[in-house]
């Protein structure tokens, strides 16, 4: 039987604790995205007072467009290469952080200390860097390959952007794999040191296997912060030299805020967002299907 105070107490803890979130939810995230959903339709360029519909011409233009697909290439090859180094450094040093030497907290707090830098600043910081403190050992200590800024190399600048976001995102990742290695039953562990196992076998029989949450919470992160750098690729290289490190999510920018695009530029951004999104998920489902086999 219908009871209406019951209905009314519901409504009301929903008006209570899960209005604002979802009302914050559609202004910051749903309505923005139907809108610019909208403009992938139309000829808006931001300044006119008459829209008109277009149809598909922006998914067209965008698909033909040879620039945005040099861009997405760029930026794949940026996530693999980071996505490889990030968590291998962040597993490395999250066995080096739980093994139990003295002072290891005051590492954990060192190696997270750049996730805490903003993205601009790291840039510039690196910019300095790369432009300067290098290229003065370079020429101090004659090794060619540090003699010369790799900013403005086509060849190097993209390794450049490689080593910062490796170093930024390292210490973050830390955290999670370190979380795996504490969740690990100390019973097992002992186990297999009773059973004469070696610090390999430890670490390949037992420690990844039953850490596989942690990778895929790990991959999944740093897929999703690859993919969207935006602000260290705009203050350390601006895209250049010569676009050699244009990523998408610039190159999305430029077209839509530079050249005044936003139709193009949004259709690009919706097709970005759905290849992101692909990877991801199947990503997320192939580590999830590892999960259960570690079990």
């Amino acid at each position: 039987m219908y009871n209406e105070k019951t209905f009314f107490k519901k409504l009301g803890v929903f008006f209570s604790f899960g209005f604002i979130p979802l009302l914050a939810f559609s202004l910051v995230v749903m309505i923005p995205f139907l809108f610019g959903l909208f403009v992938t339709f139309t000829n808006w360029t931001g300044t006119q007072s008459k829209v008109m519909f277009t149809g598909i011409k922006n998914y067209t233009t965008a698909f033909t467009d040879p620039q945005f697909w040099a861009s997405m290439g760029i930026t794949f090859k940026y996530v693999l290469w980071t996505l490889v180094l990030t968590n291998l450094v962040a597993f490395a040093l999250a066995l080096l952080v739980t093994s139990g030497f003295k002072g290891q907290n005051g590492f954990r707090a060192a190696f997270f200390t750049p996730n805490l830098i903003g993205g601009v600043i790291l840039g510039f910081i690196w910019l300095f860097i790369f432009s300067r403190v290098i290229v003065y050992l370079g020429k101090t200590f004659n090794i060619g390959l540090l003699a010369s800024s790799w900013i403005g190399d086509p060849d190097k600048a993209l390794w450049a952007l490689i080593i910062v976001g490796v170093w930024q995102m390292s210490g973050y990742m830390m955290l999670i794999y370190i979380a795996g290695l504490l969740a690990i039953p100390g019973s097992v562990m002992e186990a297999a040191r009773i059973d004469g196992a070696t610090n390999w076998q430890v670490l390949i029989k037992i420690k990844i296997p039953m850490m596989v949450p942690s990778f895929t919470i790990s991959l999944f992160l740093t897929l999703q912060k690859a993919f969207m750098t935006f602000d260290t690729n705009l203050s350390l290289t601006h895209g250049g030299p010569y676009q050699s490190t244009e990523f998408a999510a610039m190159h999305i920018y430029n077209e839509a805020f530079k050249f005044r695009n936003y139709g193009t530029g949004q259709a690009k951004a919706f097709l970005f967002f759905a290849v992101v999104a692909a990877i991801a998920l199947t990503q997320v489902m192939v580590l999830k299907r590892k999960e259960v086999d570690a079990l």
